[in-house]
């Protein structure tokens, strides 16, 4: 790998063009016209701006001009960093087919995993314990309360794809749900370029406890233990502590080891 495009903006950006400057790969930043005084665009060896303003989210979303950025610059690969088009398994696709390696999962796998509808699907066929929760939820706000109260207040509303706290909403009753329904659903689809959303069953005061997972393409997989993410802010964390100091050896285990036969 000689070159490579950012495909994201901000710190996530700055980390990943100051990793590939030490690994003297040539780098290449986008901006929106919002962007143009941003650090990542100066951080990087070249820099392009895509879009033409007024739109400095979706702008990043547009995977056509980004791969011409890349054609035209003949780039090796593309980091998607975080957000964005990171689990965009379109854009894993058009990456490929553009020849251009995409760091990060394959889109069979985004597939699976990127939408977590799927994702909880896959957690049940290998015998892992979910929570009860809907299927993607229609657009008629009477068909959304009637399945709201089959499953039972209180609710989290999730958006199926992406992540980050975008499209979520806590939802405790009638009123909350006519109330953020039509605004989660239109923060999905800014964020991630899709407004499906669903229901989950909402634990209050739960522990957030995540196990990141490195694979390669060859097959091999390996856990990193897990973290407690519970301080959160507008379910967007805020302090990450890692390992998780409330769980045993034994529970940690059992956590960690679940999370590789998930994968």
């Amino acid at each position: 790998m000689r070159s490579l495009l950012v495909a994201n903006r901000g710190e996530i950006a700055v980390r990943v063009l100051r990793a590939a400057a030490e690994l003297k790969i040539r780098t290449i930043a986008i901006y929106t016209a919002e962007d143009r005084f941003a650090l990542h665009r100066f951080k990087a060896d070249e820099s392009y701006q895509i879009g033409s303003g007024g739109n400095p989210l979706g702008d990043y979303l547009n995977i056509e001009a980004i791969l011409d950025i890349g054609r035209r610059n003949r780039v090796d690969a593309v980091h998607p960093g975080y957000g964005f088009l990171s689990e965009n398994p379109d854009f894993a696709d058009a990456c490929a087919d553009a020849g251009i390696t995409f760091i990060g999962p394959p889109s069979s796998v985004m597939r699976q995993l990127g939408n977590k509808i799927e994702a909880r699907q896959l957690a049940e066929r290998a015998g892992i314990p979910v929570m009860p929760a809907s299927s993607a939820l229609p657009n008629d706000l009477d068909q959304v309360t009637a399945i709201a109260e089959r499953l039972g207040y209180p609710l989290m509303l999730k958006a199926s794809w992406g992540g980050g706290g975008r499209g979520m909403r806590t939802v405790h009753g009638p009123d909350d749900l006519r109330s953020g329904f039509a605004a989660a659903r239109r923060e999905a689809l800014s964020a991630f370029g899709n407004d499906q959303v669903y229901f989950e069953k909402l634990i209050e005061r739960a522990r957030h406890v995540e196990v990141q997972i490195l694979g390669d393409q060859f097959g091999n997989l390996v856990h990193l233990y897990e973290r407690d993410c519970s301080m959160q802010r507008r379910h967007q964390k805020v302090v990450e502590r890692a390992p998780a100091p409330y769980l045993s050896d034994m529970e940690r285990s059992r956590v960690c080891d679940s999370a590789v036969r998930l994968a």
